[in-house]
């Protein structure tokens, strides 16, 4: 009775034994790593930017006329090419009386040097009196004034003339049309908006408790939608607003995508820099007032770091804990790990 027993239990439990072999394995899950980065770091701060044109400028026409052309609007204009083109008739009508003026006068000059070369001769055989001399002599001079006179005055009249075409000061875009066809314009009034699209830059406000970290040459982040890439300072202005409290810092904008008036984000220094040990903000799990992240081991378990934050550094942040530089931190796939279980490396 007990062998049977024995065998039928027995063969009741190999059914149990074939089924537990059989059952699959939990598969490894897949997460996402980077490493735990230990550098000297300062604590950020971001500020509002804005791409701007290195060159933007209003440009004014520098004589009186009526406009007979603009350059429309998004026209691209090489440096010392026309922007727009005043009436220039008036002007050569006064150039060519000014011209002849100036002819009449050469002949007048060649009469007086001739009267006075003969006052000369007959002063020498005295027939001629000192006082005549002295007038011929002071008629000569008097016309060489006025020729140098007019000659001033024909270069005047051709310099006003080139300005009837008001030129551009540098290579840019046609940005708005400040005039139109047909109206009558006076030296100084502004007539094209010129924007130079080439060489741009970022200027963005600060307050004055950063200054100090701030210096030229710098490299700080820029995010502009949900791209991030480093960028030189190129310039810092310590001049405080009054008001705003705030300082401006010139970045330079070197991504063609970047075009002129484009919104951006600037995280610039707002601390001393420190040596410290960083993770991505992802590798945080946050459970209640608990922090802590997924470290992945050489065997690929994951084991659980409590963990305090410190100072942000932009998409980084840094750990206060047993979180050593090279550490593999779970960035993705770590909310449902628990410790111990295994994992497999996504491609990033």
């Amino acid at each position: 009775m007990k062998h049977i027993t024995r065998f039928t239990l027995i063969t009741c439990l190999l059914p149990l034994v074939a089924w537990a072999q059989d059952e699959p394995q939990t598969p490894a899950a897949p997460v996402r790593v980077e490493q735990a980065q230990r550098d000297t770091f300062s604590a950020t701060l971001w500020v509002s930017g804005t791409v701007i044109a290195r060159n933007d400028a209003r440009i004014a026409a520098e004589t009186d006329g009526r406009i007979t052309w603009v350059a429309d609007v998004g026209s691209r204009i090489e440096e010392g090419q026309p922007i727009a083109r005043i009436d220039a008739r008036d002007l050569q009508l006064e150039l060519a009386d000014s011209e002849a003026r100036l002819g009449s006068l050469k002949s007048q000059l060649k009469y007086r040097d001739s009267s006075l070369q003969r006052f000369k001769k007959l002063a020498a055989s005295n027939n001629a009196s000192a006082t005549q001399l002295d007038e011929a002599q002071s008629q000569l001079d008097m016309t060489r004034q006025e020729i140098k006179r007019a000659e001033v005055a024909i270069a005047q009249i051709k310099r006003r003339i080139a300005q009837t075409e008001v030129l551009a000061p540098f290579p840019g875009v046609v940005a708005e049309r400040l005039v139109q066809l047909g109206e009558f314009v006076n030296r100084g009034a502004q007539v094209a908006r010129l924007v130079d699209t080439e060489h741009r830059e970022i200027r963005a406000q600060a307050p004055l408790s950063v200054v100090s970290w701030i210096r030229e040459g710098m490299q700080v982040t820029i995010e502009h939608g949900r791209r991030e890439s480093l960028s030189p300072v190129n310039y810092v202005i310590p001049v405080g607003d009054e008001r705003s409290r705030m300082f401006e810092v010139r970045i330079a904008a070197n991504d063609p995508a970047w075009i002129i008036g484009s919104p951006v984000r600037v995280a610039l220094p707002n601390s001393e820099p420190r040596e410290l040990v960083a993770i991505p903000r992802d590798g945080l799990v946050l459970r209640g007032s608990n922090i802590f992240v997924m470290r992945v081991n050489d065997d690929n378990t994951v084991e659980k770091v409590t963990v305090e934050t410190g100072i942000g550094l932009g998409g980084f942040v840094e750990v206060i804990g047993e979180v050593e530089k090279g550490d593999r931190i779970v960035t993705r796939g770590g909310e449902r790990l628990q410790p111990g279980q295994v994992v497999t490396i996504a491609d990033s």
